[in-house]
């Protein structure tokens, strides 16, 4: 199965480490980061899975759930959750789905064969509220994510749905953003972006972020 953008994302029924996981059920009204990782016990995953337990209060702010995944089974993931405990000096407050049929692995397309024949790549998925699948990232094995650009990538489609914009490169929270080309009606412009714009052609109209 191959996942494009815009596709409602499959939903599942897997064990974890904090138990039984129906997706969508437990997803909710939430934004979803559903993330892969190669194996348990490995480096560059301890360190990401630290990361993600860290940045719990950022997620919480943009209400977004965190959930992980690879084909270990669920012991082999609470015993790890010890070592990310102590090493990453945090606690794991997400679950790590055990996906030891793999089983939401090709539902994901996770497996990368060329990679792995048996392990998850470092795929990323953002979710929306509506099980939309919004955002897909893959990273090598050797590559560790940037939890940081997962946020603002959350922060910029939170923006661009709610108030009807783009965002340029390198945006991040409070910068100006673009307005479409699909919104031409002055009293829409007027009414939709309070600050005003710049053109700096008739196709590139910034205008302060609303509700900044």
């Amino acid at each position: 199965m191959t996942l494009r953008l815009g596709d409602t994302a499959p939903d599942f029924e897997q064990d974890s480490s904090t138990g039984k996981i129906k997706f969508h059920e437990w997803a909710g009204d939430s934004w979803v980061v559903l993330f892969s990782h190669p194996a348990d016990y490995t480096p560059v995953c301890t360190t990401e899975l630290g990361l993600t337990a860290k940045l719990k209060p950022e997620f919480d702010k943009r209400n977004v759930k965190a959930l992980a995944l690879s084909v270990d089974p669920v012991e082999s993931h609470k015993g790890w959750i010890g070592d990310i405990e102590q090493t990453q000096k945090t606690v794991v407050n997400f679950p790590i789905i055990a996906d030891a049929d793999r089983k939401v692995s090709m539902l994901y397309d996770m497996i990368h064969p060329e990679a792995s024949a048996t392990a998850t790549v470092r795929s990323l998925f953002v979710i929306d509220p509506q099980k939309k699948v919004r955002l897909m990232i893959t990273y090598p094995m050797s590559c560790g994510r940037n939890f940081e650009e997962v946020l603002r990538v959350v922060d910029a489609l939170q923006v661009a749905d709610k108030y009807t914009v783009a965002t340029p490169g390198n945006w991040k929270q409070g910068d100006d953003v673009i307005i479409p080309m699909s919104v031409q009606d002055p009293e829409v412009i007027k009414q939709k972006y309070p600050g005003g714009f710049k053109a700096e052609r008739p196709y590139l109209r910034m205008t302060p972020q609303p509700g900044k």
